[in-house]
């Protein structure tokens, strides 16, 4: 029998970044008044690759085990069985090659812009000149120039998640986690983020992990939408998401393979099974819609 390892190597596709394999998270809930004691499972048998440069977005109602996959992705928690592999390397722990960013910003209210996006620069030591030409070129690229000096407290919710984009990416790592980023946000503010976000994905070229809780952001910014089911949470099905790149809001989401594909990503998370068979890849979008077809 081969090790973890072997298995691995057995099992990847060879353009991988991230192989999360056999993962299971079970927790124990402490007896209650009204409750015996017992093991609750968050996560049962989750398998998944993610290819490097790959937008992948994970949807699921609430409580499926998203938010707790992206830790340990992160290397924030430990699976209860199973790992996670990143370019061949088991994850144990955070690490500089992955950048988080969270739904509450999580800025330092005592430091600038320009400070908080160079923070993981400072944990790198990178020398001070350098940090300032990388922090200016991150900052003009999330669209913050003019806006280096001032403090969280000076900026609006969907600047601040910029700040937390910035910060991400300054320190150049290859995956980027994001956890419900753009969910605090007004609807216009949260779209605006969404485009930016194609934007500099599309320049930087990093692999994206994005939770959502939104069909129409998994439809609009995922290359392939993993759907979860809850309690336990697993890996319902993938959606890959033919629709064109360059995305932008007004031209994709009033299309009819838009529609379509938020359907299926829609039928998938109820509990029934899907009128919609096979996934997405199977067959070209445009094809698979009616023109009568009521969404």
């Amino acid at each position: 029998m081969g090790t973890v390892a072997d298995n691995y190597k057995d099992a990847a596709s060879a353009d991988a970044k991230i192989v999360v394999r056999d993962i299971n998270w079970v927790f124990h809930l402490k007896r209650t008044r009204t409750e015996p004691a017992r093991d609750f499972i968050a996560l049962e048998d989750i398998n998944l690759e993610v290819k490097k440069g790959e937008f992948l977005v994970l949807v699921g109602p609430s409580g499926c085990g998203k938010s707790t996959l992206l830790d340990i992705l992160a290397g924030l928690a430990h699976p209860t069985s199973g790992a996670v592999y990143i370019d061949g390397k088991q994850v144990s722990g955070p690490a500089l090659d992955r950048g988080i960013v969270l739904q509450g910003y999580a800025l330092f209210p005592w430091r600038t812009v320009r400070q908080n996006v160079e923070f993981g620069l400072e944990i790198k030591k990178v020398p001070k000149g350098e940090r300032k030409a990388i922090s200016d070129r991150f900052i003009k690229l999330v669209g913050l120039d003019g806006f280096a000096d001032r403090f969280p407290h000076e900026l609006s919710g969907g600047m601040k998640q910029r700040v937390a984009i910035a910060r991400a990416l300054a320190y150049d790592p290859d995956i980027l986690l994001m956890d419900e980023p753009f969910a605090a946000v007004d609807a216009q503010t949260r779209e605006n983020l969404q485009d930016e976000l194609l934007r500099i994905w599309e320049e930087t070229k990093k692999t994206i992990v994005f939770v959502t809780h939104s069909i129409e952001e998994a439809a609009f910014l995922g290359d392939r939408v993993a759907v979860l089911t809850a309690n336990p949470g697993t890996l319902r099905e993938i959606v890959k998401i033919d629709l064109p790149r360059p995305r932008t809001n007004s031209d994709i989401r009033s299309s009819a393979e838009f529609g379509w594909v938020r359907h299926k990503i829609w039928e998938l998370l109820q509990n029934h099974q899907p009128e919609v068979r096979g996934a997405i890849d199977s067959r070209p979008v445009a094809d698979a819609i009616s023109p009568s077809a009521e969404l």
